[in-house]
């Protein structure tokens, strides 16, 4: 069913107008990687140095648990070596199951999310979706690769704010994360 929901994708949602885009949206992530910046930034600033925090562990924790993790031990081949399809973009060497951009998006984006209440954090998540769609639009992950990246993406998130928090109220810097 995975093949089939991706196949309908191609076929119905896939336009050579959009391709650039898409292709653009998923190159930004991986290449100019704007959460690291967006971390440091937020790090500086004492009223969303929590949020900066809780950005850093749950990209870091991402990597630990998706890309040295789940990856190697599920072993999902991506779905061009089961369907064969001309790429928009060079095929990725690594494993499908889950969805690294769509983890490290949301672990960012949601660890954003819960810890901001302004309107930033909506275009935010937009963003993240956009970044998981782009994934299956380049036919490069199955649906559920992306759906269970997403989900690790935002308990990564949830449990980096625990953390972050633990961490601060155990440590001496307390004075550092509040006014």
């Amino acid at each position: 069913m995975d093949l089939t929901i991706l196949i309908w994708i191609q076929n119905h949602l896939v336009f050579e107008q959009l391709n650039g885009f898409f292709i653009f949206i998923t190159n930004f992530w991986s290449d100019i990687f704007w959460g690291l910046p967006l971390v440091a930034f937020l790090l500086v600033k004492k009223e969303t140095r929590l949020t900066g925090l809780t950005m850093l562990l749950s990209l870091t924790l991402c990597v630990l648990v998706v890309n040295l993790g789940l990856k190697p031990f599920v072993a999902r081949p991506r779905p061009f070596t089961a369907y064969e399809i001309n790429l928009l973009i060079p095929k990725p060497i690594d494993l499908s199951f889950p969805s690294g951009h769509s983890a490290s998006a949301f672990a960012i984006v949601w660890a954003y999310f819960i810890t901001q209440k302004d309107y930033w954090r909506w275009g935010l998540v937009v963003f993240a979706l956009l970044i998981s769609f782009s994934r299956l639009y380049l036919f490069v992950h199955y649906p559920t690769d992306v759906i269970a990246g997403i989900i690790i993406g935002i308990l990564i998130a949830y449990f980096s704010k625990w953390l972050a928090l633990k961490l601060i109220e155990n440590s001496n810097f307390t004075d550092f994360f509040h006014e």
